[in-house]
């Protein structure tokens, strides 16, 4: 099984960002992901498009609108993932599906089979029904299909322990409830004593998301025990201007990630996940 992120140590996390597949269109999107794994991103969660996400802040919708206009779709996403992963050193992909629009007309069993099949390194299905859990449990690891599980800080402690118990990938931990993009309010300090808890309870990666958008919050999320950032909204909308206008991408994907190093580092690699100067 690939491994996601760095092994939790102070003073290091790994790092994850989000892109719906088709925004930008797939002979751009191959460049850029190119590009994450040279500056040496962990974890790209690429999203199968899908409309009308109510837990998605008005950047990431934008982006699935003008991804579905491309009219991409699974299959599309699925042979873009085989023809760069043989390229790839050190990037995991993470593919996230809609259950309503992408796994439910195909049918749950059929749909991960699809994704064991591919290159994809793991898998995360937004608005899975609680009826159809077990199931989902029962294939993914029947064929060894690494999942992310989700819970929210505020979620009760019955959500928290299935996610942790179902967590092969890793567990997605959404820093607050509201759409992405959002940064809570108080910080994320608030979150370290909940990370302790849920690595006592079982040790799987923990990926923090909602609102990351600076080093600092990335900092912040390190100095409290996170084993990865995940940037969503900033990263989509750090694109956007390039995508409206019809440019490539990765140069303001590269100016981006730049700014999410140390002041002064010279590197081309984002030095998030090795321990810092």
């Amino acid at each position: 099984m690939r491994t996601f992120f760095p092994k939790h140590q102070p003073k290091t996390i790994g790092l994850a960002v989000f892109l719906n597949a088709g925004d930008p269109a797939l002979e751009h999107l191959e460049d850029l992901i190119l590009l994450l794994d040279a500056e040496g991103i962990d974890c790209l969660e690429l999203a199968v498009p899908f409309p009308d996400s109510i837990s998605d802040g008005p950047a990431i919708q934008r982006s699935a609108v003008r991804a579905l206009q491309r009219g991409i779709g699974l299959g599309d996403v699925l042979g873009l993932i085989d023809r760069v992963r043989p390229q790839l050193q050190r990037l995991r992909i993470a593919l996230l599906a809609d259950w309503s629009h992408t796994v439910k007309p195909l049918g749950l069993r059929e749909f991960i089979g699809s994704i064991a099949d591919s290159g994809a390194d793991g898998l995360l299905i937004h608005g899975l029904p609680p009826r159809v859990r077990s199931t989902y449990y029962e294939i993914t690891d029947a064929l060894q299909v690494p999942i992310i599980t989700t819970c929210y800080a505020t979620s009760g402690t019955q959500v928290k322990e299935e996610a942790l118990r179902h967590a092969s990938a890793y567990l997605y931990l959404v820093a607050q409830y509201g759409r992405t993009g959002t940064t809570p309010a108080d910080g994320y300090e608030g979150l370290a004593t909940l990370i302790q808890n849920l690595r006592s309870y079982r040790n799987v990666p923990i990926a923090v998301g909602f609102g990351v958008k600076t080093r600092a919050h990335v900092d912040a999320l390190r100095d409290i025990g996170a084993d990865a950032a995940i940037i969503g909204s900033a990263f989509v909308t750090s694109l956007e201007p390039a995508l409206i206008e019809g440019r490539s991408p990765v140069l303001a994907a590269h100016a981006f990630l730049a700014s999410l190093r140390d002041a002064g580092e010279s590197e081309a690699r984002v030095p998030l996940s090795r321990q810092s100067a």
